[in-house]
């Protein structure tokens, strides 16, 4: 699932390409939006808000899309062959007389007015990337339920908007802290946000998401993706398990020594 850091990437590309140009074409093949046509109208802007994207239209009008698992918005030159996937699979083609935008299996596609974006993003907390960051703010919301779960809490986008799961198993690791340890608990809680902050800010350039000083690619990240492999700092095998409870079948993944007083799970196949 693309992260924060990986969707401010995608608006700039996204902007630089369409940006101050009027739509030569518009396709937006999702039922609802089947008859729209949005061509003539000059892209404003493409906006992240989190894991949210905002393209805005002339005339007031906004195009939300979230890629969530695995949607993806791929640009290509006129010539250009388009690589994203068999053609059943795009959801929304946005061309301008030098770029082309292709969404590709997009599970979150509407329009809306641009006054109303509140609708569909209004729930998020501070955006770690955005012009509204705020981390007294975030600080409040990841503890206004002190018993939940770190590793839950840091997922809700209502708390911080920006961390995916792969985040979320690298913060927990850098706290030194069990992803279960319930968040009002955690020794400076203060430090959550900030250190968020600086892993996204890190790597808002960065394609090859990195959280260690290695720049070895096998070395990038302390425990995401490592399972059964020896923990970077300490040389104990990394662990996993589920830990999601809306079901996304998101993986945590930990090292039972440097992130102790964690509730029983079963070891890395």
């Amino acid at each position: 699932m693309p992260e924060g850091d990986t969707v401010w990437r995608l608006a700039q590309r996204l902007r630089e390409a369409l940006t101050g140009s009027p739509l030569t074409r518009c396709d937006l093949r999702v039922p609802r939006l089947a008859t729209v046509d949005l061509t003539g109208r000059e892209v404003l802007d493409v906006v992240p808000r989190g894991k949210h994207l905002l393209t805005r239209f002339e005339g007031g009008l906004t195009l939300h899309s979230h890629l969530r698992m695995d949607g993806a918005w791929k640009i290509y030159a006129p010539a250009e062959r388009w690589r994203g996937g068999p053609a059943h699979q795009i959801r929304a083609i946005l061309g301008t007389a030098g770029h082309t935008a292709v969404g590709y299996r997009l599970p979150v596609l509407d329009l809306l007015r641009t006054a109303e974006e509140s609708r569909v993003v209004g729930h998020l907390g501070p955006d770690l990337l955005g012009p509204d960051w705020d981390p007294s703010e975030a600080l409040r919301r990841l503890l206004s339920a002190p018993g939940r779960p770190l590793g839950e809490a840091l997922l809700d986008q209502r708390h911080l908007a920006g961390i995916g799961n792969v985040y979320k198993c690298e913060l927990c690791f850098l706290l030194r802290a069990s992803p279960w340890l319930p968040v009002g608990q955690l020794p400076h809680p203060e430090r959550m946000p900030a250190l968020a902050k600086k892993l996204l800010e890190a790597n808002k350039h960065r394609p090859a998401r990195t959280t260690t000083p290695s720049s070895r690619p096998d070395r990038r990240l302390w425990v995401y993706g490592r399972a059964g492999r020896p923990c970077l700092r300490c040389g104990t095998a990394i662990r996993t398990t589920d830990q999601d409870p809306a079901g996304a079948e998101r993986v945590t993944y930990w090292c039972p020594a440097c992130q102790p007083d964690r509730p029983a799970a079963r070891p890395a196949d």
